[in-house]
C-alpha cells in the first residue's frame, strides 16, 4: 500500500483523510518522527499549505524517504470583513480560544453582511517534487446564536447553505458531505 504523509498530528484531520483515502496508508508527523513546529508565515491558505508540505517534503528527502506529502490549511472567510478571519481563524482573538474567536467575529459583523465561507487548500507534493494544490469551499452565513456543538471553532455559528443548519448541529456525516475539506480532498482523490 502506498504511503502518504499528512503534515499534521490532528487526530480528527488524520481520521478524516484515512476515511477518504482508503487505498493509502496515512502517516502523521509523529509517525515519521517530525517534532518541530512549522511556522505558518503565509498570507493565504495556499501559501501556508505549501509551507507545511514543502517543510515535510524536504525533511523526508534528507531522510532518504520518498513519499507523497499532503498538507492543508483552512479557515473561515467573511465577505464584509474582506476575507477575515481567513488564515488567522484559529487565533483571531489573539489565541486559540474558540469562544473568544466567535465573540470577536460576531461583534465585528454587527450591522454587516453575514455571508461567509469555509475554505480549504490542500497541497500534494510527490516524491519527485511535483506540486499540486486543490481548493474546496462551502458557503453559509454567520448567525448570532450558538447552535449545536460548541467545541469546534466557528461551527456552531456557521449556518450552512447546503444543510440549512449550523455545522454544530450537523452530524459528522452531514458536515463531511458538504465541508470545504471534503470537497478539497475529493479533488485530491481525483488527481491521485
Amino acid at each position: 500500500m502506498e504511503r502518504i504523509v499528512l503534515a499534521s498530528n490532528n487526530k480528527h484531520k488524520i481520521q478524516e483523510f484515512k476515511e477518504i483515502l482508503k487505498n493509502y496508508e496515512i502517516l502523521s508527523l509523529n509517525d515519521i518522527q517530525f517534532f518541530d513546529e512549522i511556522e505558518e508565515t503565509g498570507e493565504t491558505f495556499e501559501e501556508n499549505s505549501l509551507i507545511k508540505a514543502q517543510t515535510i517534503h524536504d525533511y523526508l528527502k534528507k531522510q532518504h524517504q520518498g513519499m507523497m506529502v499532503v498538507s492543508d490549511d483552512s479557515g473561515l472567510c467573511c465577505e464584509s470583513l474582506e476575507g477575515s478571519p481567513g488564515v488567522y481563524s484559529a487565533r483571531y482573538a489573539g489565541n486559540h480560544n474558540n469562544q473568544a474567536n466567535r465573540d470577536k467575529l460576531r461583534k465585528e459583523l454587527q450591522g454587516k453582511d453575514p455571508k461567509a465561507a469555509f475554505v480549504c487548500c490542500i497541497t500534494l507534493i510527490k516524491p519527485d517534487g511535483d506540486v499540486s494544490q486543490f481548493v474546496g469551499s462551502t458557503s453559509g452565513r454567520i448567525i448570532d446564536e450558538e447552535r449545536g456543538d460548541t467545541s469546534f471553532g466557528y461551527d456552531c455559528i456557521f449556518l450552512s447553505d447546503d444543510l440549512n443548519k449550523t455545522f454544530g448541529e450537523a452530524t459528522e456525516e452531514e458536515k463531511n458531505s458538504v465541508s470545504h475539506r471534503s470537497r478539497a480532498i475529493q479533488k485530491l482523490v481525483d488527481a491521485l
